[in-house]
Parts: C-alpha cells; sequence; structure tokens
C-alpha cells in the first residue's frame, strides 16, 4: 500500500511540475519586452528638425500598428504634433523597405510580414514654442518625449531606451530620466508612460548639481544672467521641506529642475519640472522674485497633487483623445493654494501677501460675468473646449479653476480646522488621498470618493461646499473667513462696464482686531 501512494504522490508532482514550468514558460514568453531603442540626432538644429531612427526588434505579429500620443497630460488640449512627423519610413534588418499606411492622424500601421526585427526612421519639426511641445534652434532643443515618440498601439507598458546626439556645439543634457551609463548619453524608461513624462533640454544650460536629505537634483538653468547659486538653492530645499512636512512622504530619487529661457508657463513631470523664466535671474524686486519661487512651488506640489493624487479619469492615460474630469479644482486649485500655504510655511512668503494673493483670485472670478454662468466643476470638464481660449466672450461665460479652486480649498480647510478644534486639516486629506489611493490601491479617487474622505476628516457634511464647486451659488466668505479671524471688504467698487448686473467688488481680505483662542490658533497655523 506505501508503495501505491508514493507512486501516486510523485506521479502527481511531476504532473503539477510540468504544469508549472509549462504556465511559467507560456508566461515568461508572454512577458518578454519588446525592444525599442530610439534615436535622436540633431545635425542642423537651426532648422527645427529632430531625425528619429527606432530599431525595433522582437515583434510577433504580422502587422504592427506604431501611435502617437495627441495631447501632453497636464496640458489640457489636443495638439497637431502628428502632423509635425515627416518622411516616415520602414525598412527590415537587410535595409530593404517594408509597406506602410496611416489608420488614423496618429496611427502608422506596419506590414512587418515575418519580420522580426524592423528599423523606422522619420524626421520631426520641432517648432512649436511651449511647455508640452517640441522646439529646436542653433541654441538648444526641448524635446517634449509625448511629441516625438511612437509606441506600440497598447503596449505602453514596453521598456524603451533613447540615446541623444546633440548638436556638436552642445554639452549638456536635462532631464529626469535615467541614464543607461554614467557619461553616456542614452536613457531608459521601464514604460512609455515615464518617458512620455520626462523632458529632456540639450544645449549649454548651466547645470548645478547637489544632494539634500538623501535625494539628488539637478538645476539645469538656460539663462542664469544674476543668478545667486546658493541663496537659490537654499530656498528650493526650504521649499523642499516645507512640502516634505505636510506631505511627509518624498516619491523620488531623483529630481531634475530645467529651468528655461524667457516665455510663459510651466509643466509639471513626476521627477522634473519644465518652466519659461523671465530669462534672467536678475528680479527687479523681491515680490517678482517671491513669484517665481511660488511658481516652483507649484509645479514642485504637483509631483504629489495630481501625479499621485488624480481624479480617476487621469491614468491610465487614453493619449489617443480627451480625458475628461470635473476634478481638475482639486488637482490645479488645491496646487495653487498649497504654493502659498509652502511658502509660508517655509518662510518664504508673509502672511500680509498671502492674502493679497487669495485677495487677488477672489477678484479675478468674481469680478467677470463668467462667474454667473459657469461652475466650478464645470470650468475643469469643460477645459478642452476652453484651455487658451482668447474669444471676446470668455470673460463674460468661463471662469478658471485655477482662481475659484485655491479659494475652496482654503474654505474647506477652515470648514475641518474650526470643526475639529484645529485638531485635522486639510493637510490630513491630502495625506490620507496619497496613502489609500496612490500607494494602498495604486489608482485614482473618484468625486465621491474625494468628499467622504474629506467629510470624514471634518467630522461633518460638506454640502455648501458642494453647492458651490456644483453651481454658481453666492459663496458667504465671511463665515468662513470668521473661522481664522478674518474678514472680507464686500463693499461695491464701481459697476461693471455696460453691465448692470455685476457690482465689482474689492475683496480685501483683513485680520479682525478681536478674536477667540480658537481663531488665532488656527489663522497662525495657515497663514504662518
Amino acid at each position: 500500500m506505501m508503495k501505491k501512494l508514493d507512486f501516486k504522490f510523485r506521479f502527481f508532482a511531476c504532473l503539477l511540475a510540468f504544469l508549472f514550468l509549462s504556465v511559467s514558460k507560456a508566461e515568461s514568453f508572454a512577458n518578454k519586452s519588446i525592444i525599442m531603442n530610439y534615436t535622436v540626432s540633431m545635425e542642423e538644429p537651426e532648422l527645427h528638425y529632430l531625425d528619429i531612427r527606432l530599431e525595433c526588434e522582437g515583434l510577433t505579429d504580422n502587422q504592427t500598428s506604431f501611435m502617437l500620443p495627441v495631447w501632453s497630460p497636464g496640458y489640457y488640449m489636443i495638439l497637431d504634433t502628428p502632423r509635425h512627423i515627416v518622411d516616415f519610413d520602414v525598412m527590415d534588418s537587410s535595409g530593404n523597405k517594408l509597406f506602410w499606411h496611416k489608420k488614423s492622424k496618429n496611427n502608422w500601421v506596419v506590414e512587418n510580414g515575418k519580420h522580426r526585427k524592423i528599423v523606422i526612421t522619420y524626421r520631426f519639426f520641432a517648432n512649436r514654442k511651449s511647455v508640452a511641445e517640441s522646439y529646436a534652434d542653433g541654441e538648444k532643443a526641448f524635446i517634449m518625449p509625448n511629441n516625438v515618440f511612437m509606441h506600440i498601439e497598447n503596449q505602453i507598458n514596453n521598456p524603451v531606451q533613447v540615446t541623444f546626439n546633440p548638436y556638436k556645439k552642445w554639452n549638456k543634457i536635462s532631464t529626469g530620466l535615467k541614464r543607461v551609463k554614467e557619461g553616456t548619453n542614452t536613457f531608459f524608461a521601464n514604460n512609455f508612460d515615464i518617458l512620455y513624462d520626462s523632458p529632456v533640454y540639450i544645449g549649454n544650460q548651466l547645470t548645478v548639481d547637489f544632494e539634500y536629505e538623501g535625494k539628488s537634483y539637478s538645476l539645469g538653468i538656460a539663462s542664469p544672467q544674476g543668478l545667486d547659486k546658493e541663496k537659490f538653492t537654499s530656498d528650493l530645499k526650504k521649499i523642499m521641506t516645507a512640502t516634505t512636512a505636510v506631505m511627509k512622504k518624498v516619491p523620488y530619487d531623483y529630481y531634475s529642475f530645467i529651468m528655461m529661457e524667457a516665455g510663459g508657463g510651466g509643466l509639471e513631470h513626476w521627477n522634473s519640472q519644465a518652466i519659461f523664466t523671465n530669462g534672467t535671474f536678475d528680479f527687479k524686486s523681491k515680490e517678482e522674485y517671491t513669484d517665481f519661487l511660488n511658481f516652483v512651488t507649484h509645479e514642485y506640489f504637483h509631483l504629489y497633487n495630481v501625479k499621485a493624487i488624480r481624479p480617476i479619469e487621469l491614468g491610465p492615460f487614453d493619449y489617443n483623445k480627451e480625458n475628461y474630469t470635473s476634478m481638475l479644482w482639486v488637482s490645479e486649485g488645491f496646487t495653487v493654494y498649497y504654493e502659498y500655504i509652502i511658502m509660508m510655511r517655509a518662510g518664504l512668503l508673509e502672511s500680509k501677501d498671502a492674502y493679497k494673493y487669495f485677495t487677488e483670485s477672489i477678484k479675478r472670478y468674481e469680478n467677470i460675468e463668467g462667474s454667473k454662468h459657469m461652475s466650478l466643476s464645470r470650468s475643469s470638464f469643460d477645459i478642452w473646449l476652453n484651455f487658451f481660449n482668447n474669444e471676446s466672450n470668455a470673460k463674460q461665460t468661463t471662469i478658471s479653476y485655477y482662481n475659484k479652486g485655491p479659494v475652496i480649498a482654503l474654505l474647506l480647510d477652515l470648514e475641518i480646522r474650526n470643526n475639529t478644534r484645529n485638531q485635522k486639516s486639510l493637510d490630513d486629506v491630502m495625506r490620507f488621498l496619497y496613502n489609500e489611493f496612490y500607494e494602498k490601491k495604486g489608482r485614482g479617487f473618484t468625486e465621491a470618493e474625494f468628499w467622504q474622505v474629506s467629510e470624514q476628516i471634518a467630522g461633518k457634511s460638506l454640502d455648501e461646499i458642494k453647492t458651490y464647486v456644483n453651481t454658481v451659488k453666492a459663496v458667504d466668505y465671511q463665515r468662513y473667513l470668521k473661522y481664522a479671524g478674518l474678514q472680507i471688504d464686500l463693499s461695491p467698487m464701481k459697476s461693471a462696464a455696460g453691465n448692470d448686473t455685476l457690482i465689482e467688488r474689492s475683496f480685501e481680505i483683513k485680520e479682525l482686531s478681536e478674536t477667540s483662542p480658537l481663531q488665532m490658533e488656527i489663522r497662525k497655523s495657515i497663514f504662518k
């Protein structure tokens, strides 16, 4: 009897081992990544062209579709970058041409047949100067990878390697991408989401590398005139310290600050930011320098709020069409709020100046006719229609979540602090969203989950604030500001020209002369 049992046991053990090895081999084969190596050359950058070469090996299908994104996360506008692809060509490993055709404006279909290795070449016309588009001239190249590099359809998670061959007169590369090996110009990304979120600046910019609290940092500054390197890096460290104090985490090992020449705008990325400057670090006033630090802080805090803490609609991204969400007032508006909070906590912004910033935010949406017609949530959902809306009636019909969003953040922070006797704050909401949804669940939050978390931490219903978000109902500023011993001037300034229905007000925020201990504690907690 024992021998029979032993035989059966050994038989089933071998059978299970065979099945396990078969499954493991199948999974290993299925998970084997296609090798994708890009090379970018810049022989004549003054003509604005980038020469692209893709060596793609390990193809399994006879027909392969290559996709180019049509928008940049954080820049909510469909771009026309596919039209900048010219001279698209495909060859097999022996140099024989392969047929291809386009299925849509951003989809190139290659008939590779049994060829498992192909080479694709094309040129990209880089002549759009913005933080979301690529630009090259005789002095530098700014490359937004999602403009330039194609991924295989439905294989966004494929690893990818990129080698840059800079113009002969250039010697610096600034990016958040990881070098394959020090001393080379070859970089690696675990997937195309990372590649697409890692801008690259190539030229002769000033670079400053430093270590801080166990992390590595690099500054790439195109126009460093007037730069006080020690002061500026010291101020950046204060900003990072204050941010870490809020979120309690640092989600990167390396961070790159890409600070370009004169221009407008900035864009956040996972471990970098790319911003335009005034074209100089010789600031004319303290206020001008403070505004610039606010700007840097805003893009830095985005690595938490929108990259990690994000509406569920914003990831995984569909790069082929609009990604709609009604929650950008949290992603952008709350980030404006925290740029002021962090700057104050870093000792770089005084409370009286923060009052002015909030006053200006209120005035920018309350003193336009659009405040009577567009809700905050609608301004988020319709951003795909209104990003850079220059229509003559824009102020009469729309508002910006950059203006009303930070004010709602302030009201929510005040409500939470008042109801919990300053034991909880908006900081707790942000940390919970980060820990619960980003770290534990690996996803974004829904609108319902955002309000559930906020009400749980506040210990009460937040229906009134919800109404301010979803309707154009007039905000009771006095009620909330009083929680911090503040008041707001609602006295009329003048009637809007040609419109008797809109009264412009000053909305100046001031401190009350008499406050309770709780009011004073709340005010000091927010306005350092």
